[in-house]
């Protein structure tokens, strides 16, 4: 036992030597990180101060929009300071509070979309008890249990995978604490406890997938049924975003939980890491801009009003 090294830091994928390429991935990082921020921001934004946003479906997406900005600020500013300093360590705490809370909005905004789905469905599906469904503290309920969720199942899985020490290796190939990779260099007791506890989890995943998947079956067998070609089209324009992004987080999960385990620093090592990680909080506003009316009219809206106050600000100056 003596002889036993137990690691408190661990050491991250280093694709290049290249101090130039080291600080063209933390530009590119940097850049998508700004775009992520800025666009769920201003998604945020339009919700919160547009009152004709003020419904149950925009509530949830503002929530999204939250947990997307939050999930990509997890790893990417680190990954950034190390990329531009040339240091690849990150202490065992740091490793553990990345998997805490990358798990707890990965979590949550599956949760949300299962919320979301229940919503358009009772929305076009049942449209004459949506109020009574769908009230206030139905919403405030259910926002909360989407964030207890992902807290509790991130707890859960923190505590399994750092339960015992690390004695194997330090070495983790990838640009941060992805779960896979860590799971390779623990003990075979915490594998074995994580399979457990992973094979429990895709089972509740399949079964609310299952449940969406009705749900959008239902939904879009109403929505053909209706007459009216303007109803029809406002309903696609506020169901496709949703299932646009549901597909996203699935195709993106499966990448994260299928993919090979690589035991060498590679860049499609890096890129794949990316695709499922910092793709989706990216590309979710843009789902959101191109494929909801609603939300294309409020940002209009809000940089007009914008402008407008800049003009008047500047006539009085002048």
């Amino acid at each position: 036992m003596n002889n036993i090294t137990f690691f408190t830091e661990f050491l991250l994928m280093d694709i290049s030597s290249s101090q130039k390429l080291r600080v063209l991935q933390s530009l590119m990082f940097l850049a998508i990180y700004l775009a992520t921020l800025t666009g769920n921001l201003i998604t945020i934004t339009v919700i919160v101060t547009d009152t004709h946003l003020h419904s149950p479906m925009y509530f949830f997406m503002s929530n999204l929009s939250l947990v997307d900005l939050c999930s990509i600020s997890v790893f990417v500013p680190k990954s950034i300071v190390n990329s531009m300093t040339g240091s690849m360590t990150i202490t065992l705490r740091e490793c553990a509070a990345q998997i805490f809370f990358y798990l707890l909005f990965a979590t949550a905004e599956f949760a949300f979309l299962v919320v979301m789905a229940f919503d358009r469905y009772i929305a076009i599906c049942r449209p004459l008890h949506y109020r009574l469904i769908v009230t206030r503290k139905m919403c405030a309920q259910a926002a909360g249990g989407s964030w207890a969720s992902g807290l509790v199942y991130s707890a859960v899985h923190t505590c399994a995978i750092f339960r015992l020490p690390f004695t194997k290796t330090n070495v983790i190939q990838q640009f941060f604490c992805d779960i896979p990779q860590v799971l390779r260099i623990t003990s075979s007791e915490v594998q074995f406890s994580e399979f457990v506890i992973i094979a429990v989890s895709v089972c509740l995943v399949l079964g609310c997938f299952f449940i969406m998947i009705i749900s959008y079956v239902k939904i879009f067998t109403s929505v053909l049924k209706m007459h009216s070609v303007e109803a029809r089209n406002k309903a696609l324009s506020t169901c496709s975003p949703q299932l646009f992004i549901l597909l996203l987080f699935a195709i993106s999960g499966s990448v994260a939980v299928l993919g090979p385990i690589e035991e060498k620093a590679s860049l499609k090592n890096l890129l794949t890491a990316m695709f499922y990680t910092i793709v989706p909080p990216f590309m979710n506003p843009i789902i959101y801009s191109l494929r909801n009316r609603e939300i294309n009219s409020a940002i209009s809206r809000m940089f007009t009003r914008s402008s407008q106050f800049l003009i008047k600000d500047f006539l009085k100056i002048t």
